[in-house]
């Protein structure tokens, strides 16, 4: 079992949508990227984000590239043997390794997904990141969005 395709905003370590399955396809990255720019209302004519992947067989894919290219998303794949350049999200998938594969044994699939989908809610809702003012990504998140609009409120009444 594997997580995949995850949008990891690295400005708030938001994982943003995600996949849990035994493979993970090209069709299922798309939908997920999908997902994730329809949660941060991200819509076709907005200014997307980069999204940057490894060379995993579904980033490669000639069906996810259409989907980029479709959403006019600029895909940056890492050159091979450099995790490093994808430091965030792998930083991710070694703490699920830490705070959650190695802790438990799973006895099925619907098990070990349901625990995962626990743990995604767990690190975006309370997890503490030093990175991040020791908030959660989901605070960090709230307070950069609720500092942006006073700030575009301020600008726009004294302007």
């Amino acid at each position: 079992m594997g997580v995949c395709g995850i949008p990891c905003n690295v400005f708030d370590r938001m994982i943003i949508d995600y996949h849990i399955g035994l493979s993970c396809t090209a069709a299922d990255a798309s939908r997920v990227v999908k997902n994730a720019l329809r949660k941060r209302g991200l819509y076709k004519g907005a200014k997307m984000p980069k999204l940057r992947t490894d060379n995993g067989p579904q980033f490669i894919a000639e069906k996810f590239q259409e989907t980029c290219e479709k959403l006019e998303i600029i895909h940056e794949r890492i050159p091979v043997k450099t995790p490093n350049l994808n430091a965030h999200i792998e930083a991710f998938h070694s703490i699920l390794e830490t705070e959650r594969y190695s802790r438990h044994e799973f006895q099925s699939f619907m098990e070990a997904y349901a625990e995962v989908s626990r743990y995604i809610e767990y690190y975006n809702r309370k997890r503490k990141h030093g990175s991040l003012r020791h908030m959660s990504p989901e605070e960090f998140h709230k307070a950069f969005m609720s500092k942006l609009k006073w700030n575009l409120l301020w600008h726009n009444l004294h302007n």
